[in-house]
């Protein structure tokens, strides 16, 4: 039995190790899978060794309470990776979590992918030194990070971004608006806050306000709010003091429906920004960290941008407003901007599919890309 045990920590982590069981199944029917994960990678048969939403955390301020549960848990992924002792671990993201165990197993001699790379071109560049003592290989999802790693000795494949599997952009707007009861005349505005409770709490009220300032000057304006599974309950209980009430979606091709029939979009800072872009949502970018966690982030952080659009194309095509600016006020300006204005709309447009393309896979799927670098592995 070849074993592959792989660790998720969050929901859009969960949904890469989803894809790369199942492409591992089809190109190698006969592997077992362990580890921890969510939904999705229990759709394809693990069982995960506890509830992965345990990890979902962002923040300095946030972090700390949880830090004796995470170091146990810790202890208990290390634990049940050396009972089993896999042919290879594949750490998927949240590298606070997932690198830490990497650095423990590396010392046993498991072999370790970590896919998705962590954002040295964004913040503490000097992180790559430590990373190839915990690492085997990288698998990263955008192509200008693979010379960062390969400087440092780190073997580095570069996958491709599995937002273009996503089905963003195959979405039905008619069906949309009829299953909802939407007139012609009434305008989308799609929602999204986030994955992590911490931002949907920061999040959740600014952006309610934001549509409720849009609202005065934008009559016929109808939000839609696209749920994470790991935060469902945080964002009902927030989207349900707005003033203007949100339609929510949750099925993958609820939000594609929702996409397809968006004017706009008010987004969170992050992956959400490339799968709307994929579905040709023109839309603004909002973010905004408590005030500790930011001030530290202001002296580490190493980019212009917030939105992957703009980091892909080193220009800004998405307006962003982070933190001050990330106020109602501002926000619904940047929306109404949007709604009335369509030589932005184009522009946008035009924008994202340029960035886009340049996260294809040299050939096939991000999923398959991934899965042929398991194999790989597996073979050496």
């Amino acid at each position: 039995m070849t074993l592959v045990y792989l660790v998720a920590g969050e929901a859009s982590g969960d949904l890469l190790g989803g894809r790369l069981m199942a492409a591992l199944r089809r190109q190698a029917p006969e592997l077992e899978f362990a580890g921890i994960g969510g939904e999705r990678m229990a759709a394809e048969g693990l069982h995960s060794l506890f509830p992965m939403r345990e990890l979902s955390l962002m923040g300095l301020l946030e972090v700390l309470p949880s830090l004796r549960r995470l170091a146990r848990r810790l202890t208990e992924a290390e634990a049940d990776v050396l009972t089993r002792r896999p042919d290879v671990v594949v750490t998927i993201d949240a590298p606070g979590f997932t690198l830490r165990l990497a650095r423990r197993l590396r010392r046993h001699g498991i072999k370790v992918i970590h896919y998705v790379a962590p954002q040295v071109w964004a913040w503490r560049p000097g992180r790559v030194k430590r990373i190839a003592t915990e690492v085997d290989e990288i698998l990263t999802l955008l192509p200008f990070e693979a010379p960062l790693f390969e400087a440092a000795g780190i073997a580095v494949r570069f996958v491709g971004h599995p937002v273009l599997e996503s089905g963003a952009d195959h979405g039905d707007a008619a069906r949309f608006r009829a299953h909802h009861g939407i007139a012609a005349t009434e305008r989308v505005v799609l929602v999204m806050p986030g994955s992590r409770r911490g931002e949907v709490r920061r999040l959740g009220r600014i952006f309610g306000a934001a549509l409720q300032h849009l609202a005065t000057t934008e009559p016929g304006i109808r939000p839609v709010v696209a749920l994470s599974a790991p935060v469902e309950h945080a964002v009902r209980a927030a989207t349900a003091t707005w003033s203007v009430p949100p339609i929510l979606v949750q099925t993958p091709e609820e939000k594609a429906d929702a996409y397809a029939a968006a004017a706009a979009g008010l987004i969170k800072s992050g992956t959400s920004s490339l799968e709307v872009a994929l579905a040709g949502v023109p839309h603004i970018v909002g973010y905004k960290l408590n005030e500790v966690t930011a001030r530290i982030a202001w002296l580490l952080l190493k980019v212009r941008y917030a939105s992957l659009v703009n980091l892909l194309l080193d220009r800004m095509v998405v307006p962003e407003y982070l933190q001050s600016r990330c106020t109602p006020g501002n926000l619904a300006d940047g929306l109404r901007g949007l709604l009335r204005e369509p030589d932005r709309i184009a522009a946008q447009r035009a924008g994202f599919a340029e960035a886009l393309d340049r996260l294809r896979p040299p050939a096939g799927l991000p999923s398959e890309a991934a899965a042929t670098a398991v194999l790989k592995a597996l073979q050496k």
